[in-house]
């Protein structure tokens, strides 16, 4: 798990727990000047994903569904790390190894788990990064 330090800043307001600023940085190095809207794209692709996927998450655990249930965690998991939402990985990851290891596991209880992550996690995105044409949270 990745803790703040100086190579890994975490961002300092109310997000902090959902957000590691060093991700979006990385992105905002890879755009310099902005032009090419890299940041932009990738949260609005990310976005995008989230309002797809966690509908299938819920309708799978709603069914028992662990393999779709799993296969959801799968796809958010490096997703959502890769812009910076560390928690809602770990939450993904945790579910996907519970399930392929078949342990037991309470699929509404985790959904709603991730579902709140989620939220907290485009909450977050919108005040920090602004993703254009969404409010801020």
């Amino acid at each position: 798990m990745l803790r703040p330090s100086a190579d890994n800043p975490v961002v300092s307001d109310a997000s902090s727990a959902i957000l590691d600023a060093g991700a979006l940085d990385r992105m905002r190095e890879l755009d310099p000047t902005g032009h090419g809207r890299v940041v932009e794209r990738v949260l609005q692709a990310f976005e995008g994903s989230v309002r797809r996927l966690a509908p299938e998450l819920r309708t799978a655990a709603g069914a028992g569904d662990r393999v779709a249930v799993g296969h959801v965690a799968h796809t958010l998991k490096s997703s959502s790390a890769s812009i910076g939402a560390l928690r809602l990985s770990h939450l993904c990851a945790a579910l996907e190894a519970d399930i392929r290891d078949g342990s037991p596991v309470d699929l509404a209880a985790r959904a709603d788990a991730l579902a709140t992550e989620l939220d907290a996690v485009l909450g977050s995105l919108r005040t920090v990064a602004a993703i254009p044409g969404r409010a801020a949270a």
